[in-house]
């Protein structure tokens, strides 16, 4: 069982990586993927004598959190819209116009991808371990290096296309 003090811990190392994982799946929402981000956490601090080490740790709370997000979306039966105020340009932004119109079209591409190789590519974008994402998701190595290499293929078509 996790210990309070264990909870915390994980909590400040995997917060923000479940977070944006949650923030691929909200297209954006900032005010959603920090909803999903607390869900995450409730539900791991409420079952945590559940969890009995047959996978890291990071793995259980990744694999809670793509549930939770899909579990939502599924619920909700919606689309969740791009969320413009976060990728919008404005005047005081250092960042380039390009870079943030390329970021809306990675987000609305990976919102086109079923749900499955969008948990995959969200991620492979959080620089999670293969073999995380492989046991997180249930899948062989090998099998999950194949479909995230035709799915980067597809969001860069997607995204050089605009399909």
């Amino acid at each position: 069982m996790i210990s309070e003090q264990e909870f915390t811990q994980i909590y400040t190392s995997l917060a923000s990586k479940v977070y944006r994982l949650c923030l691929g799946y909200a297209t954006g929402n900032d005010e959603l993927a920090n909803e999903w981000l607390q869900e995450t956490f409730i539900k791991v601090w409420n079952h945590r004598h559940s969890f009995q080490g047959n996978s890291s740790i990071d793995t259980w709370i990744y694999r809670i959190a793509v549930n939770v997000c899909l579990g939502d979306l599924r619920k909700s039966r919606k689309n969740i819209p791009i969320h413009n105020d976060l990728l919008s340009d404005s005047s005081d932004d250092d960042t380039p116009r390009d870079t943030n119109e390329d970021l809306k079209k990675m987000y609305h591409c990976i919102d086109q991808l079923n749900e499955q190789n969008r948990a995959l590519i969200l991620l492979e974008l959080e620089e999670i371990p293969q073999a995380t994402i492989a046991d997180t998701v249930g899948l062989a190595h090998g099998t999950l290096r194949t479909r995230l290499s035709r799915i980067r293929k597809s969001l860069l078509k997607c995204i050089t296309n605009g399909k």
